[in-house]
């Protein structure tokens, strides 16, 4: 059985955001299929002891044009947020419920989360947001508002998170292609050459 992608991100990552519009039809072009891995990427920059770009003097500017840029480039949708950076635990927590029973509609609720957030200017930290943005999917509105809050999808989150760590993952997207780690939307071309080649 082919091994599949890994693709950790943080719904408050824009360069999370551009990755997820293009990492699935790389990965099918290659008979791979994706796994995604919503994470908290706060805990990551903490070891790291890193800070959210957007905070960063000078490098703040400098991200905010690049990202709008590259979304350019490759012709995607999207805006920076009044809000931004935001917490993304409900909207993990939310994702990692559906994904119980179905992870295709736990992917296509990340592509909406991501789009709430990234093209409608949607705060996704709330939620509120969270369970409006599954139920315009068709997701019962109560399962999402009370699921979020069980201790077992609590601790899956903690458990993702706590792998991420253990993996080495330090920011978003950051993709695993084979025990081969690639860190940023700008590596995407070397995963698909990766996927191409079998390595180098």
């Amino acid at each position: 059985m082919t091994a599949s992608v890994e693709f950790y991100f943080d719904f408050a990552s824009p360069y999370g955001y551009l990755a997820s519009e293009r990492i699935g039809r790389i990965a099918e072009q290659h008979g791979r299929s994706v796994i995604w891995r919503p994470f908290l990427v706060g805990a990551a920059m903490k070891v790291s002891q890193r800070k959210p770009l957007a905070w960063v003097p000078l490098v703040g500017d400098y991200a905010v044009h690049d990202v709008m840029r590259f979304a350019r480039y490759w012709d995607i949708p999207f805006g920076i947020p009044k809000n931004w950076p935001v917490a993304t635990v409900n909207a993990c927590r939310a994702f990692y419920l559906l994904e119980e029973t179905d992870h295709d509609a736990a992917r296509q609720l990340a592509h909406a989360l991501y789009r709430a957030y990234f093209r409608d200017d949607r705060d996704i930290s709330g939620p509120e947001t969270v369970v409006a943005v599954a139920s315009e999917l068709g997701h019962d509105p109560t399962h999402i508002a009370e699921g979020i809050q069980t201790d077992v999808i609590k601790q899956t989150l903690r458990s993702v998170n706590d792998e991420a760590l253990n993996r080495g993952v330090f920011g978003s997207p950051f993709i695993i292609v084979d025990s081969e780690s690639f860190w940023g939307a700008d590596r995407l071309q070397q995963v698909d050459e990766w996927l191409s080649r079998g390595g180098w």
